[in-house]
């Protein structure tokens, strides 16, 4: 393959069951293909970046637009199907991650005090009373996502929003409805219509229980800051309000799972650096900017071309998707050095797995302090962990995870 390709020549479908195992070895060949390639496997056309220079400037370009839902959510529906859509399809065209400047930056500027270190540090000990208490119930061998992965990032983000515990079933039943439509390279009318079912009912608790209930009884929570900013005419009223706060809690929950399982598994397969961090448990904050380099939870981001531009001699065109390959880019070497061996005490891991620029994850701090917390425990409480029978990989390239992980100790 030359390394500048005719435009629309694409490359060979590689999404299959062993990329779905491990990418990486796919992202290595196309980093060696080219700087920018044309794939017919995602969405039904796309330009793929995998190189770390060429990923970290897409998602600081202004001349591509984090609006990428239109085409996106409609595509899969049948045309008969499209007004049962549109629910969806306005909640996540007001949703903070596919908005735009000065949309954006309002909304960001509303959301940001509720993600200030100081407000991340006070959940320390909270997080570390859920971790505790489930590690406290788990047993000696368990199903580390279903005995810690997925509730502790559910309750965390409960918390944060002051979510009542018993939606917990429900959310997070349709936080996956809505990641398989989301991480689904050509979504099925089924996924669709699936994440459709569960994005309505997301919003709907939202807008008919806990809005109503803030209202009238405002705290010092997400879902009450949200509110004053409304009353203030910071936020619009309506799909916009219960778009930010479906997306809050499905964000907070989705990503961080993922990430747990994930530095679980690192560690675990790679015995000597799950050791040396039970020796040397001050290197966790460097360690989890390492892991989530290793083995980013979110592999791509993707942006619309807002007008027609020229990119490593290929011309793109306005509408056209790109996508920002993280899982490939944060094994670039030309970035890092042997970037396939795990280094907990790797110096500047410089992981891209909560973008960059204008669109860097709010939630980042959070998410890690929630995994050098469940990371300290287990080094701590069970040093002696191992895995223990056969690991389920997630089906979806988007979001890099697993759905099983069995352990013991």
């Amino acid at each position: 393959m030359s390394a500048l390709l005719a435009p629309r020549e694409a490359v060979a479908p590689f999404v299959d069951l062993e990329f779905l195992q491990d990418p990486y070895p796919a992202y290595a060949r196309l980093r060696e293909a080219g700087a920018l390639l044309w794939s017919n496997e995602f969405f039904g056309g796309a330009w793929l970046l995998t190189r770390h220079a060429d990923v970290e400037s897409a998602l600081r370009d202004p001349r591509l637009s984090a609006r990428r839902t239109g085409g996106w959510v409609m595509r899969a529906a049948e045309p008969q199907g499209r007004d049962e859509l549109t629910p969806m399809q306005r909640l996540f065209t007001r949703c903070l991650p596919f908005l735009d400047a000065p949309d954006h930056t309002r909304l960001r500027k509303v959301l940001q005090p509720a993600f200030r270190p100081d407000r991340i540090q006070a959940l320390k000990p909270v997080t570390q009373a859920l971790i505790d208490e489930l590690l406290d119930e788990a047993g000696d061998e368990f199903d580390f996502m279903e005995a810690i992965a997925r509730p502790l990032p559910a309750r965390v983000i409960a918390k944060l929003m002051d979510v009542d515990s018993a939606i917990y079933a429900d959310f997070t039943a349709w936080s996956e409805d809505i990641a398989a439509f989301l991480g689904a390279v050509n979504p099925t009318q089924a996924q669709v219509r699936a994440a459709q079912r569960s994005v309505v009912a997301l919003a709907g608790y939202f807008e008919r229980e806990l809005l109503p209930a803030r209202r009238q009884h405002p705290g010092d929570d997400l879902v009450s800051l949200l509110l004053a900013a409304q009353a203030d005419g910071q936020v619009e009223d309506g799909a916009e309000l219960l778009a930010q706060c479906a997306m809050l809690l499905f964000a907070g929950y989705e990503t961080t799972r993922h990430l747990l399982g994930n530095a679980v598994h690192a560690l675990l397969t790679h015995r000597a650096q799950w050791e040396r961090l039970c020796e040397q448990p001050e290197l966790l904050p460097n360690a989890v900017r390492e892991l989530l380099r290793h083995d980013t939870p979110v592999q791509w981001s993707g942006r619309r071309v807002m007008a027609d531009f020229t990119l490593h001699g290929q011309r793109l065109q306005r509408g056209e998707l790109v996508l920002a390959m993280i899982g490939a880019a944060n094994r670039d070497p030309a970035r890092h050095e042997m970037p396939e061996l795990l280094d907990v005490a790797r110096a500047n891991p410089g992981a891209l797995s909560f973008g960059t620029g204008p669109h860097v994850c709010l939630g980042a701090s959070l998410t890690q302090l929630e995994t050098q917390t469940v990371l300290g425990a287990l080094l701590k409480r069970r040093p002696g962990l191992k895995l223990n029978g056969v690991s389920v990989r997630t089906q979806s390239p988007l979001y890099r995870g697993f759905v099983r992980l069995l352990v013991a100790g």
